[in-house]
């Protein structure tokens, strides 16, 4: 056989060989920031990047503003982009077991997420319920009871505005949040709760108001 009836059959055989046969793609997700205060971090199918099984994944980074940037760090790992600039970015990640956390570095408390890997397991956040009527404004906890005093932690708080008359303002060390008092509606928030006093209230009735205390966590 002559050498280029050879290099043809050579490349057709090339051609029929299973894809993976040179090692298989490593997994892909979709990493947004901006317009706006937006951040995520998806799968193809459009839902978050919740848990992964330790690897090798390809993050495709698409920076849309340029007053914001995505930062992915956690083990063994350090991406960021540029704040001052946009486009697309691809990196090429090690995985292994841990909490990996995403941001952009101008606006770190407003615009975050995390994920883990392995073996590693999200906290459980606990729940708060917070309700305001026309007469009555409570906060309790998931069993029902009044919130009186907490560990500095991270809740999630889910409002039930059932007025227009009124709103729920919640205020201390690093949160204001704040139903609209011409609306009615179910909010949910998810809060770090620091050391010291918290109030909610109404905007609109000085008599619709309560606080409650948040306690250091004891050292280990």
């Amino acid at each position: 056989m002559s050498r280029s009836l050879f290099a043809i059959a050579l490349s057709a055989v090339a051609a029929f060989l299973p894809a993976a046969a040179g090692g298989a793609p490593a997994p892909s997700f979709q990493g947004v920031v901006g317009p706006g205060l937006n951040i995520s971090l998806r799968n193809g199918d459009g839902t978050a990047v919740t848990h992964l099984d330790p690897g090798t994944y390809t993050i495709a980074v698409d920076d849309r503003s340029d007053v914001h940037n995505f930062h992915l760090s956690g083990p063994g790992v350090d991406e960021r982009t540029e704040v001052e600039t946009i486009g697309m970015t691809t990196w090429t990640v090690a995985l292994r077991d841990g909490t990996y956390k995403f941001l952009c570095d101008a606006h770190p408390s407003l615009m975050k997420g995390s994920f883990t890997v392995g073996t590693a397991t999200t906290p459980v956040v606990p729940t708060l319920k917070g309700s305001v009527t026309a007469r009555a404004i409570t906060l309790k906890t998931a069993a029902g009871l009044r919130v009186r005093s907490l560990r500095a932690n991270t809740y999630r708080i889910v409002v039930a505005d059932r007025t227009k008359a009124q709103n729920f303002h919640l205020t201390g060390p690093g949160v204001n949040r704040k139903t609209r008092v011409v609306a009615t509606g179910k909010a949910t928030w998810k809060v770090t709760l620091s050391p010291g006093t918290y109030v909610y209230r109404s905007d609109k009735n000085r008599r619709l108001r309560r606080t409650f205390t948040v306690t250091p966590v004891p050292p280990a």
